[in-house]
């Protein structure tokens, strides 16, 4: 292209862009106040004095104001505009005098159909806050037909209809008369499931319905068997949606060819095309056909399968362990039956472990399944040195109320060094444990708490190299104050009960420090000590946290903590070891990211730079 060609754009878009850009007229209401006042702001908002000639101006400034009046009630208002300029005008003050409002002579609302015994429509009826003699109001009467449109789709009455919907308004009489009534037709049931393009068993993805053929349909309900369908993680796509549709394509024929006898010879007419016509033994049958006690909606699944094998590669950095890379292998589904096998690689510079867990849906995949764990890990910090490998048998329940319940069988073999003293130990022993985890927004939760309680005994009448009873609790909570103020507070206990404390593993026994648990600590650092000041291991522990933050601006929040806790032999400690600190948190895409400095209050050291990335839980 030439360049003086660019050359004039350029000078265009340049002139353009100096340009004034037209301004919206500014009003000034006098007479009246909020609501109104501002309604009358509202619908002259926007307004462009320089695309109108003042006589049209006026007329279009009365005749928003007019309508900005009338959704409140006031039909025959008084308006005088008063012009800064009449030629070429940026601001009008109007005088309103609304007048005497339109008030309720009749209020006739009603719902007929099956939906005159459903709670929800007598609820939305009762709840309209208008009566006979109350000044008219549009919004209130606007929402009532949106709602009950709504509730009807949403609660299966699809052939509902308005069979009355008027408002009636006199002015000259000062009156309105108010007529909404919804017919809402027989409530339609769900119908049979179908699943289309699924790998698992059609009888594991039925149970995960949380509604049976035969109930009334609820668009609601429709959304959770989605959203279940969804959390097995058994597919890359899932798609739930009622069938409305079924019985119309039946009485429609196909398309055929016309035959000889049907075919006009008209020299200049075209044969016209008449499409889908109804069969006379459809007709016949229609005309037959009794009306069903209640339709029904058959709904439709329509299901991609997740990738077989997906991989994750995660890299982090703590204070606590330094650099850390995990690797992920997990297989949602090997099998029909939706058995799932994951594997785990953890490495950090004290600790390298692998895990993996296979899983065995049950009757209700999401809420009951049979799960099988191994893993080696060995850890090297601190005065412990340990090897271990782990095989576990449980089996989970999950309630109505989040919790989670799991029994366990769980077999330890650990070789280890724990203050310079070794030793190795075979262990078995069952437990139990309840948990429940609820958030709001996951990645940097503004409301959550998580709370879980362990409890797990080891006998030498089975082999155990250690008689022990275990118990082990923790809580965390979040809480908002406003949209600037965030606050999180811990909990953690635990006590073992044992006459073998030298067989017990360093797994088992308790430390606590580190960014985790009491900051201004090193990690795992405190716990009762030998002689020769090496860390034994405690038989109790005791922690707790309480931690405030503010937004500074954005996604920048700084933060003030203290934190209390230590690992003991006895229960009941002399003192516990509290630090204490000032962070600040930045959310990134990946979670937030923190950065502490903690004091500790009994310890030699200044300060303790503590670095973190992730959500609390």
């Amino acid at each position: 292209m030439d360049n003086r060609v660019f050359t004039r754009l350029g000078t265009a878009a340049f002139c353009l862009g100096l340009a004034p850009g037209a301004l919206a007229l500014e009003a000034t209401i006098e007479g009246i106040e909020d609501p109104l006042a501002e309604n009358v702001r509202l619908y002259l908002d926007g307004l462009e004095a320089e695309q109108y000639s003042p006589e049209r101006l006026e007329s279009e400034v009365l005749r928003r104001s007019s309508e900005a009046l009338r959704v409140y009630g006031y039909y025959s208002p008084r308006i005088e505009p008063r012009f800064d300029d009449p030629m070429d005008p940026t601001r009008v003050t109007l005088a309103i005098s609304p007048g005497e409002p339109v008030r309720i002579e009749v209020l006739a609302l009603s719902v007929t159909g099956d939906a005159a015994e459903d709670a929800p429509f007598t609820e939305a009826i009762e709840a309209f806050p208008l009566s006979e003699g109350d000044r008219l109001r549009h919004a209130p009467f606007d929402s009532l037909r949106s709602r009950l449109a709504n509730l009807a789709l949403e609660r299966g009455y699809f052939d509902w209809r308005f069979a009355d919907r008027r408002m009636e308004v006199r002015p000259h009489a000062n009156s309105a008369r108010l007529y909404l009534a919804l017919d809402s037709g027989r409530r339609h049931r769900f119908g049979d499931v179908t699943f289309q393009g699924h790998h698992i068993e059609t009888s594991r993805l039925e149970a995960l319905a949380p509604f049976a053929s035969g109930e009334p349909y609820l668009a609601s309900e429709v959304a959770r068997f989605n959203q279940r369908l969804g959390q097995t993680e058994w597919f890359a796509s899932v798609n739930v949606r009622p069938r409305l549709d079924r019985e119309l394509a039946r009485l429609a024929l196909p398309d055929v060819e016309p035959g000889w006898w049907q075919s006009l010879e008209v020299e200049g007419v075209e044969s016209v095309d008449r499409g889908p016509r109804i069969a006379s033994g459809a007709l016949v049958a229609a005309a037959g056909l009794q009306r069903p006690d209640a339709p029904e909606v058959p709904i439709d699944v329509v299901v991609t399968p997740a990738d077989r094998h997906q991989f994750e590669v995660g890299v982090g950095y703590a204070t606590d362990v330094g650099p850390r890379l995990r690797f992920s292998w997990d297989q949602p589904w090997i099998n029909r039956y939706g058995h799932g096998l994951d594997h785990d690689l953890y490495i950090s510079g004290p600790e390298q472990q692998f895990t993996g867990v296979y899983t065995m849906p049950l009757e209700d995949p999401l809420r009951d399944s049979y799960r099988f764990q191994y893993g080696l890990r060995n850890k090297d910090n601190e005065d412990t040195r340990t090897l271990e490998s782990t095989v576990e048998a449980a089996r989970r329940w999950t309630f109505d109320n989040d919790w989670e319940q799991t029994l366990y069988v769980r077999g330890t073999y650990e070789d280890f060094t724990q203050a310079g003293v070794s030793n190795q130990v075979l262990l078995l022993y069952p437990g139990i444990s309840w948990s429940r985890t609820r958030t709001r927004n996951p990645t940097f939760p503004t409301w959550g708490d998580r709370q879980r309680l362990a409890v797990e005994y080891s006998s030498d009448w089975w082999g155990s190299s250690a008689e022990f009873l275990r118990l082990t609790g923790d809580s965390e909570w979040i809480r908002m104050l406003g949209d600037d103020n965030r606050f999180v507070g811990r909990v953690g206990v635990g006590s073992i009960t044992t006459d073998d404390f030298e067989d017990i593993p360093p797994s088992l026994r308790f430390f606590t420090g580190g960014d985790r648990s009491v900051r201004g600590y090193g990690y795992e650092s405190l716990a009762p000590e030998d002689d020769e000041g090496r860390l034994v291991g405690g038989e109790q522990l005791l922690t707790a946290s309480l931690e405030a933050q503010r937004r500074i601006t954005g996604k920048w929040w700084a933060a003030s903590f203290i934190d209390t806790g230590d690992a003991f032999s006895d229960w009941g400690p002399s003192d516990l070891k509290t630090g204490a600190g000032l962070g600040v948190r930045w959310i990134s895409p990946v979670g937030p990211i923190r950065l502490d400095v903690a004091h500790p209050f009994d310890d030699d050291d200044a300060f303790r730079i503590h670095f973190a990335i992730g959500p609390e839980f």
